[in-house]
């Protein structure tokens, strides 16, 4: 699993300089310039997830004790969460609609779900390692922009069109089924429908 802790400590630290460090960004972008230090960012942010994923397919070869057994059940749940996953997080990426107006930030509800999905459908310590580590990352992320919005240095989205609610449910819907029936199983190995 030292990959998949590797990738999750540069994961963690690259997407927390923000919140936790603000100096340190803005030396870097002093120093670089902010294009620059975006790519960089961007870089480094890509490395964590390779490291990320090709961590877990390693771990999971290997195998790892089981923390818990999940009743079958919890799958077809953790099915359904996915779906509102994948609305969510179109919806974060699109001018603001109810959805993303009501959510405030529905990228990061997305991941929460995600994460919360999958830590319902998976027991084995690998895959509590990457949730938990995902879902607490995410909250941490979530009180740290509710204070940068108190404080003003953040503004929250206007709603535009309910429009975008609808390009957000088919899209996500399309994104959904490209994950369930072809992206998942390519990138972890595991088909969620088998």
């Amino acid at each position: 699993m030292t990959l998949l802790i590797a990738g999750l400590v540069l994961f963690i630290v690259t997407h927390l300089i923000r919140p936790f460090a603000p100096g340190l960004r803005d030396a870097g972008i002093a120093a670089l310039g902010k294009p620059a230090w975006m790519a960089l960012h961007g870089i480094v942010s890509l490395a964590s997830l390779v490291l990320i994923a090709y961590g877990f397919v390693e771990a999971r070869a290997n195998g790892g004790a089981m923390l818990y057994y999940p009743p079958t059940f919890m799958a077809h749940i953790a099915l359904t969460l996915m779906l509102i996953a994948s609305i969510c997080l179109v919806a974060g990426f699109l001018p603001a609609g109810h959805i993303r107006t009501k959510l405030k930030f529905p990228i990061l509800v997305a991941i929460k779900i995600w994460a919360l999905a999958h830590l319902l459908a998976n027991g084995e310590s690998y895959s509590v390692l990457l949730f938990v580590t995902i879902l607490a990352w995410a909250v941490i992320l979530r009180i740290s922009l509710k204070k940068r919005i108190a404080a003003g240095e953040t503004k929250l989205p206007v709603f535009v069109s309910a429009k975008n609610d609808l390009i957000a449910v088919v899209v996500g819907l399309a994104l959904y089924v490209v994950i369930v029936f072809w992206l998942h199983e390519w990138v972890i190995g595991v088909a969620p429908m088998a």
